[in-house]
């Protein structure tokens, strides 16, 4: 096996690669990669490794010899997989290994905009405590998590790992049925429609990928039949929220807050709607919830199983 990784700085210095490098044999790698660059840089390999590098029919069609590509992540949107398959090229990804860092970086989100914990952390920073009349503030609503409503869409490994850590903290579970999926029963949890489902929830948690039928699927109608209270949670992927309705709602308290891991464009070099500093009660994280040593180090291990297959 001849095999090149075409990003490997995406998994972080810290990562001990050695066992895909004992799978493949021969691996060269690069740090990044410029669209420019990616011809040049896997003729004459027949696998091919990526994160977030994009690989197109030109790509497939101009390297007779690629086989395999082993993207070292779960989307699988920034490869053409249609035109890999046309010609006869394997794709793989990596799934399950980052169920506990992905929860726990959501529940860290839901909990930090339930007891509004940046608001109250930038009032004391400000200085406002030590003017307060009394021994503490109550400025900002809290919001208990027991009794309350978590809605999933996306009941996968990382959407299950929710689940788990939000019992937890007492909240009720209601499954939602995303574009063309059936609603009925998964593991004693009802899967509601999206429209019956959004009047229900305290806390909307998103966990698909990104495909035709998911993105946007949360507008400017769907925000508005949420509660005003309601949280919005997005680790999974950019482009599942309408990013301009939702800045919009935030700021006209249509709902009470919003946790992202993830935008449409990362980084956001041209900027984006969410960024704006008018925007309350809202945390956006730079794609992070993936990033536990524990998690990438999974990462390889998987991908060399994965390789060791082909």
């Amino acid at each position: 096996m001849k095999a090149v990784f075409l990003d490997a700085e995406t998994l972080g210095a810290d990562v001990d690669l050695a066992p895909i490098e004992t799978v493949t044999g021969e691996m060269e790698k690069y740090p990044r990669t410029s669209p420019e660059q990616i011809l040049e840089r896997i003729r004459g390999f027949d696998t091919v490794l990526v994160n977030k590098v994009v690989l197109s029919r030109e790509h497939f069609e101009a390297c007779p010899e690629l086989k395999t590509i082993a993207v070292v992540a779960t989307g699988l949107n920034n490869i053409d997989q249609e035109a890999a398959k046309a010609q006869g090229i394997r794709v793989m990804n990596v799934t399950n290994y980052g169920r506990s860092t992905v929860a726990q970086h959501t529940m860290a989100l839901i909990l930090a905009l339930a007891t509004r914990l940046v608001d109250y952390d930038r009032d004391v920073r400000a200085g406002r405590w030590g003017q307060s009349s009394m021994f503490c503030l109550m400025d900002h609503p809290i919001m208990e998590l027991e009794g309350r409503t978590l809605g999933i869409f996306g009941y996968g490994d990382l959407g299950q790992g929710v689940v788990e850590r939000a019992k937890a903290f007492g909240m009720n579970v209601l499954l939602g049925a995303r574009p063309g999926q059936s609603a009925g029963e998964v593991d004693g949890y009802s899967r509601l429609p999206m429209d019956e489902l959004l009047p229900k929830v305290d806390v909307l948690s998103l966990h698909c990928l990104l495909t035709d039928e998911t993105r946007n699927m949360i507008g400017t109608r769907e925000l508005k039949m949420m509660k005003k209270h309601a949280l919005l949670i997005n680790t999974s992927r950019g482009g599942l929220v309408d990013e301009q309705a939702l800045a919009d709602a935030l700021r006209a308290g249509i709902i009470g807050g919003a946790g992202f891991d993830v935008l449409a464009e990362e980084p956001p070099r041209n900027g984006n709607p969410l960024l704006a500093d008018d925007i309350p009660n809202l945390i956006v994280t730079p794609h992070s919830a993936w990033a536990s040593r524990e998690a990438r180090q999974r990462i390889v291990e998987i991908t060399a199983r994965n390789l060791s297959s082909v």
